[in-house]
């Protein structure tokens, strides 16, 4: 088990409270993975293990190499772990709650220090360097957990919710600075529960479904099954729009009860990629104005929501999916 992190078997309980039941992935340096699965699916409980702050009931872990039960210090010095809140330190500054991670690391005050101020710049915190960290919104605080997970230099990231409470230009520059750090060599495992924000980083999905890791084959049919395709026509008013529904459906050779609406857009499945394009394809030769085709959601949600569909609880997981309308 050379991976950057490899997982194989392991399981977790609470009492008579299984939250992790066959978990098996591995994920690589120099990529980002990302861990996907609904509220109760046993993310953060995997999370804490491979932190080395819980111990497995059973199955096998490795770090980078390192065992996180054997040898918790060897992981911790490798690792950069970065949970869902701060938690920590409310009454230090910015840049003293990174002084003081970076000397548990063994750095000396004025390496510390250093580093300290290379990291704010890096999460744009500079200006609230000597900012109480109480004080910091949920953002900021988000952004100074990364800094302080980044503080000893780690080859392995596992970050929780990391973009939670960030305004969308925040968004974009942890999407660039997570590309960067994959690029340098690093494992990075990110879990979300917005999955259009995984969707725009990752490079390989991990999906868990009631405490199990699923199978690639699984995966690859869920992944693979009809899905629905947004489609926007040059129009603005809503009688337009049952207009274009009906043009659509002819186009495409059927009924407006096929064709869905949302607001302005029209809803169309399709079985497959070719189903698309060969639809897409009648409706410009028809003279439809298209001015918008894409999938209705990405391929991780598509994935998802097909996952869990036998599922006891998907209906409500997938109604959260549709209501927070940013889930991919």
């Amino acid at each position: 088990m050379d991976a950057g992190i490899a997982v194989a078997g392991v399981r977790r309980s609470f009492g008579a409270v299984a939250a992790v039941k066959q978990v098996t992935f591995t994920a690589a340096p120099g990529r980002v993975t990302g861990l996907v699965g609904p509220n109760g699916s046993g993310k953060t409980t995997l999370m804490l293990m491979l932190a080395s702050l819980l111990r497995p009931d059973e199955g096998e872990m490795r770090i980078g190499g390192v065992d996180p039960v054997a040898d918790p210090a060897g992981v911790r010095s490798i690792l950069g772990w970065m949970p869902d809140s701060l938690g920590a330190w409310p009454s230090l500054t910015s840049r003293e709650v990174l002084v003081a991670t970076a000397q548990l690391y063994d750095l000396s005050r004025e390496a510390a220090r250093a580093r300290a101020d290379e990291l704010l710049a890096l999460v744009d915190l500079s200006a609230l360097a000597d900012s109480p960290a109480r004080v910091l919104s949920r953002g900021q605080k988000q952004r100074l957990a990364l800094a302080r997970a980044l503080v000893h230099d780690p080859g392995v990231l596992l970050l929780d919710e990391p973009a939670s409470g960030l305004d969308p230009q925040a968004r974009i520059s942890l999407r660039i600075l997570l590309r960067r750090l994959a690029a340098e060599g690093r494992t990075i495992l990110l879990s979300s529960h917005v999955l259009s924000e995984l969707e725009e980083v990752v490079d390989d999905a991990v999906y868990m479904v009631e405490g199990r890791t699923v199978g690639d084959d699984r995966v690859a049919a869920a992944s693979a099954r009809m899905r629905v395709w947004r489609v926007r026509l040059a129009t603005d008013a809503s009688r337009a729009v049952e207009a274009g529904r009906l043009d659509v459906a002819a186009a495409l050779g059927r009924t407006a009860d096929d064709i869905g609406v949302d607001r302005r857009d029209l809803l169309v499945p399709f079985t497959d990629d070719a189903g698309a394009v060969a639809g897409l394809r009648a409706l410009v030769a028809a003279g439809t104005p298209v001015v918008e085709f894409a999938p209705a959601v990405g391929d991780l949600e598509h994935a998802f929501l097909d996952l869990g569909a036998d599922a006891p609880g998907h209906h409500s997981a997938s109604r959260a999916a549709d209501d927070d309308g940013s889930h991919r």
